[in-house]
C-alpha cells in the first residue's frame, strides 16, 4: 500500500485476493472485540447500551467507502462518548427521551462541523501534527488503552482515571483481586506471546479468543467470577431525524459539538496517520474530514451519538494483518448477524481474554525504536514526544494534542527566529561556498563578506538580522566594501524585516560598504522592487550566483585601483 491517497472504495475496486485472509481474520476479531465495546461505549455516553450497537453501523458503511484509511476503524469510542454524557446531560435534566435526541441532534451538529471543514479545506491543520507528535501521542493511546483494561484483568471497579494513579490503586486494594480472572489474563497473554514470536502469521488473537471461549464452557469459569460478555440486545435502529429541542438549547448544542468536532477528528487524523506511517500508505486529511462528517450526520439520522476513529480497533485489525477496509466490511457484516439471529453465541465471551489482546495490539502501538530515533536526532523532537505522551496520559488526548502542537509551532518559530547562519569562503577542495566555522580552510576575499541566513525574512526575525550581519562585519579583520546576501533561503520579506532591510542599507552606505545580494528569486525581486530597496542600491548590484557578483567585486576593485 502506497502512494497517493485515494478514497477507500477505489482501493476495493482494485482488490487483491491475497489480502482477503488477512482482512477476514482481522474483520472477526475486530467483530469480537467491538460488540462488548460499543455496548459499554453506549452506556457511557449515558444511552442504552443497545445504541452503542446501533452507533457502528453507518460508520463502518460509510467510512469504508469514503474514508482515505485502508485500517483505520470508525465508530464509538471512549472519548466522544463522554463528551456526549458530559454536553447532554445537564440539557435533558433527566429526560431519557429528550436525552436520545439531544445526542442524535449532536452527532448531526458533528457532522455538519466536519462537512463544512473538508468543503473549506481545513485538513491542512493536520499538517501541524509531526512526526514526534505522532509517535507521542500513539505512546499515549497505547497507556490508555492499557490502563482501561486493568479493572477487567483484576475484577476490581478502579476509581481512578491516568495509569499512574490506577496501577497505585491495584497495590493497595491487593485483597480484593480476582485471581481467577489475572490467571486467565496471563495465560491469554502468555498464548499471544508466543503465537507473535513462533508463528507470527497466524491468527494468534482469534486463536486466543475461541481457546478462552472453550475453557470459560469447559470449566463453568463464568461462575467462578470471571466476567463474561452475557445477553446481547438484538434490535435495529429506525431511520429519522432526531425531534430537537427548543431553540434555547441549540446554542450550548452547537457549542458542544464543536469541541467534539475538534476532538474527534484530531483522534481520527493522529491515528490514521500513524498507521499510515507504519503501513508505508499516505491518507488525505480532507477526505478524512468528509469521510467523519458524513458518519455522525448518518448517525444522527440512525438514533446515534458523535463517533470518531478507535486506535484500539485499528491496532487489533492491524496486528492481524488487515490490508483494506473490507475487514471493517466484515465486521459490519457479523455485527448484524448477532444483532438479528447470534447473539447468544458471544454470552460465553471472557472480558479477559478481550482485555489481553488489547493490551497486546496497544504494546504494538508503542514505537520505541522512534523514539530513540528523535533522541539521536535532536533532542527537542524527542522532547515533543514525550510531552505529547504525558500530556495525553495526564490530561486527555485534545489537552495533549494541543499542547504539543503549540510546542511544535513555538519550536518552528525559534528555528526562524533564531535560524543558522554563516559567513561564507572557498574551499580549494570543495566546489561552491561554505562556511567558514563549518569547514576548515575555507578562505575569504579582503573586502568581501559574503553572508548567508537561513531563513524567510519578518518581523520575528528582522532585528537578528541586522544584529548578525552588523556583527559579521565587525568580526573581518580587513575592511569590509561589499557586502554579500546569499538570498538562497529568503523567499519573500514582510514590510517588517523591508524596513530592516532599508536601514540596514543606509546604514552600510554611511560605512561606506556596498549593499549586493545574490542568487534573489523573482517573488522576492518583485518585493524589494515594490519596496524602494532595487532603486536605492541599484539592479547591477541584483546577481544571479555568487560566482558572477565576486567577478563583479574583483572587476570594480581593479578598476578603482588603476584609477
Amino acid at each position: 500500500m502506497s502512494g497517493a491517497a485515494q478514497p477507500n472504495w477505489r482501493q476495493l475496486s482494485g482488490y487483491r485476493l491475497a489480502w482477503l485472509r488477512p482482512d477476514l481474520l482481522a474483520g472477526m476479531a475486530v467483530a469480537a472485540y467491538l460488540i462488548p465495546q460499543c455496548l459499554a461505549y453506549g452506556e457511557l455516553a449515558g444511552l442504552d447500551p443497545v445504541r452503542g450497537l446501533w452507533a457502528i453501523l453507518p460508520p463502518i458503511l460509510i467510512y469504508a467507502l469514503l474514508g482515505s484509511s485502508p485500517q483505520l476503524s470508525v465508530g464509538p469510542e471512549s472519548t466522544t462518548a463522554v463528551m456526549t454524557a458530559a454536553a447532554i446531560a445537564p440539557l435533558a435534566a433527566g429526560d431519557a427521551q429528550l436525552y436520545a435526541s439531544l445526542s442524535s441532534g449532536l452527532a448531526l451538529a458533528v457532522g455538519a462541523i466536519c462537512c463544512l471543514g473538508a468543503w473549506a479545506r481545513l485538513g491542512f491543520v493536520a499538517n501541524l501534527l509531526s512526526k514526534p507528535i505522532l509517535i507521542g501521542y500513539m505512546a499515549g493511546v497505547a497507556a490508555i488503552m492499557i490502563g482501561s483494561q486493568l479493572h477487567t484483568i483484576w475484577g476490581i471497579e478502579l476509581h481512578a482515571n491516568s495509569l499512574p494513579v490506577q496501577l497505585w490503586e491495584l497495590v493497595q486494594r491487593q485483597a480484593e483481586w480476582h485471581w481467577p480472572s489475572l490467571w486467565m489474563t496471563l495465560a491469554v497473554l502468555s498464548l499471544l506471546a508466543a503465537m507473535q514470536k513462533f508463528f507470527p502469521r497466524a491468527p494468534g488473537p482469534l486463536l486466543a479468543m475461541l481457546l478462552a471461549t472453550g475453557a470459560v464452557a469447559a470449566m463453568h469459569l463464568d461462575q467462578l467470577g470471571v466476567a463474561v460478555i452475557g445477553n446481547i440486545p438484538g434490535d435495529l435502529p429506525g431511520l429519522a431525524l432526531p425531534d430537537l429541542p427548543a431553540s434555547q438549547l441549540i446554542k450550548p448544542l452547537l457549542s458542544s459539538a464543536l469541541g467534539i468536532a475538534l476532538v474527534g477528528y484530531s483522534d481520527n487524523i493522529l491515528t490514521a496517520r500513524a498507521f499510515a506511517a507504519r503501513g508505508g500508505y499516505r491518507v488525505d486529511a480532507n477526505q478524512e474530514l468528509l469521510a467523519l462528517g458524513t458518519a455522525n450526520l448518518a448517525n444522527g439520522i440512525a438514533q446515534g451519538f458523535p463517533v470518531s476513529s478507535s486506535g484500539s480497533r485499528t491496532a487489533l485489525g492491524d496486528a492481524l494483518g488487515s490490508r483494506s477496509q473490507l475487514f471493517s466490511l466484515i465486521a459490519l457484516a457479523l455485527v448484524l448477524l448477532v444483532l438479528l439471529s447470534l447473539r447468544p453465541l458471544l454470552a460465553l465471551f471472557p472480558k479477559v481474554a478481550l482485555a489481553a489482546v488489547v493490551i497486546m495490539a496497544a504494546l504494538r502501538l508503542i514505537d520505541i525504536d522512534g523514539f530513540i530515533g528523535l533522541l539521536r536526532f535532536r533532542f527537542s523532537e524527542f522532547r515533543l514526544a514525550l510531552i505529547t505522551c504525558i500530556g495525553v496520559l495526564l490530561s486527555d488526548i485534545l489537552i495533549g494534542v494541543a499542547l504539543a502542537v503549540a510546542l511544535s509551532i513555538l519550536d518552528l518559530l525559534w528555528r526562524i527566529i533564531r535560524p543558522n547562519d554563516a559567513v561564507l569562503g572557498e574551499v580549494p577542495s570543495m566546489a561552491g561556498y561554505h562556511s567558514v566555522i563549518s569547514q576548515a580552510g575555507a578562505i575569504t576575499r579582503p573586502g568581501l563578506l559574503i553572508y548567508r541566513y537561513d531563513a524567510p525574512l519578518c518581523f520575528a526575525n528582522a532585528d537578528h538580522f541586522y544584529q548578525r550581519v552588523m556583527e559579521a562585519i565587525d568580526a573581518e579583520s580587513a575592511p569590509v566594501r561589499w557586502l554579500l546576501i546569499n538570498a538562497e533561503a529568503i523567499i519573500d520579506v514582510d514590510s517588517t524585516a523591508l524596513d530592516m532591510l532599508l536601514e540596514l542599507e543606509r546604514d552600510l552606505r554611511h560605512l561606506e560598504i556596498q549593499f549586493c545580494m545574490a542568487r534573489v528569486k523573482s517573488e522576492l525581486r518583485g518585493s524589494l522592487e515594490r519596496g524602494g530597496l532595487v532603486e536605492r542600491i541599484g539592479a547591477g548590484h541584483l546577481f544571479a550566483t555568487i560566482g558572477t557578483a565576486i567577478e563583479a567585486f574583483h572587476r570594480i576593485e581593479a578598476l578603482q585601483q588603476s584609477s
